[in-house]
């Protein structure tokens, strides 16, 4: 059975808003909480068990990064969202990771909700990263995060000092975070494209019903894709053109870049369903193309065997009297008148490009 595009959410029906229920199917046994703060001259980095141990959040100078990996621990996030004063909403749909990305301000900070996509085995796997910007702090909530993740060039670079992350506040590392998650969306394109030459041209060559299992396979991915990369440009949109003073001027240049990117997937996404979609209408084609070489094969053997079908069915009644059965010759000049016709009507086939 296909794993369903969104979350079931009966869970939640009835439920007043700001419910904190989890709804997702990726779960850890416990939350893993990373601490890292950081300015031009230090970096620290910390794991924790309890967000006592961080809150509440030094106001000294440069930038704290919490990482929360495991959005099912709703006491947790309830606990964390009190102390920094967190809209209920927003730690509701921290927990429902279907949501579709987007962008919502707050006053004080800024919510954004991102899709990270990954591959595994062939098949597009998707990841809800929340992430809550404020001034000189920044929350990121994922499923289940692991080591390999998108964010590890990011902490490789806060770790060396190189660039300008370490010398910028926190909404130059939440467009960093954004940057990483579309940009990795280039490694997904990529391999649904080699997939999609080799079907292409298994598609061209010798369709199967293989083949059809592929297409559907494919395109179902593709539908995914786009509906995580879809709302991520308006989401990097809304980013841009924000008045919240939390993203500074310099980060908003920086952003254009992202929006570009965004754009470039879309497009790829679109011209990928497009191909599929004539795909789908080539492996038609193709099947019913030879539904119909078939067709004509066993037509034209049907039609060269009526003739000779009516001469054996007239020779096969039971009549006393048939006087060309005393002829010495009729056998053989019969076969003969047999062949001539199946022979004639060959020619003729063959002359009007039937065959």
């Amino acid at each position: 059975m296909a794993k369903p595009l969104t979350p079931p959410r009966s869970k939640k029906a009835g439920l007043p808003p700001g419910s904190l229920v989890h709804i997702g199917d990726r779960f850890k046994e416990v939350a893993e909480i990373t601490v890292l703060r950081y300015d031009s001259k230090e970096l620290h980095v910390r794991q924790i068990s309890d967000v006592a141990e961080c809150l509440p959040l030094p106001a000294a100078l440069g930038v704290t990064w919490i990482n929360v990996d495991g959005v099912h621990d709703a006491p947790t996030l309830q606990r964390l969202g009190q102390s920094l004063r967190l809209h209920p909403l927003v730690l509701e749909d921290i927990l429902n990771t279907g949501q579709r990305p987007k962008m919502e301000a707050y006053g004080d900070y800024v919510y954004i909700v991102a899709k990270m996509l990954t591959l595994k085995e062939d098949s597009v796997e998707s990841e809800q990263v929340s992430i809550v910007l404020g001034k000189d702090y920044l929350l990121s909530f994922q499923e289940q995060g692991k080591p390999g993740d998108v964010f590890d060039a990011i902490r490789s670079r806060l770790k060396s000092g190189s660039g300008r992350l370490r010398s910028s506040g926190a909404d130059f590392l939440a467009y960093s975070l954004i940057d990483a998650i579309v940009d990795h969306y280039f490694v997904v394109l990529e391999r649904l494209g080699e997939r999609l030459e080799l079907l292409e041209d298994q598609l061209v060559q010798a369709p199967t019903t293989q083949t059809m299992t592929c297409l559907h396979q494919l395109r179902r991915e593709v539908i995914f894709l786009r509906k995580c990369a879809w709302p991520m440009r308006e989401v990097v949109s809304s980013l841009q053109r924000s008045e919240t003073p939390l993203i500074t001027e310099a980060t908003a240049i920086y952003l254009r870049d992202v929006y570009d990117h965004a754009v470039y997937v879309m497009e790829t996404v679109d011209t990928f369903r497009d191909m599929l979609a004539n795909m789908l209408d080539i492996y038609l084609s193709s099947i019913s193309a030879r539904m119909n070489e078939v067709m004509k094969v066993l037509t034209i053997i049907a039609t060269l065997f009526i003739p000779l079908t009516f001469i054996v069915g007239v020779y096969g009644m039971n009549f006393d009297y048939f006087p060309e059965l005393k002829w010495r010759w009729a056998y053989p000049v019969l076969w003969i008148i047999m062949i001539g016709i199946a022979g004639a009507m060959l020619m003729y086939f063959r002359r009007k490009h039937w065959l």
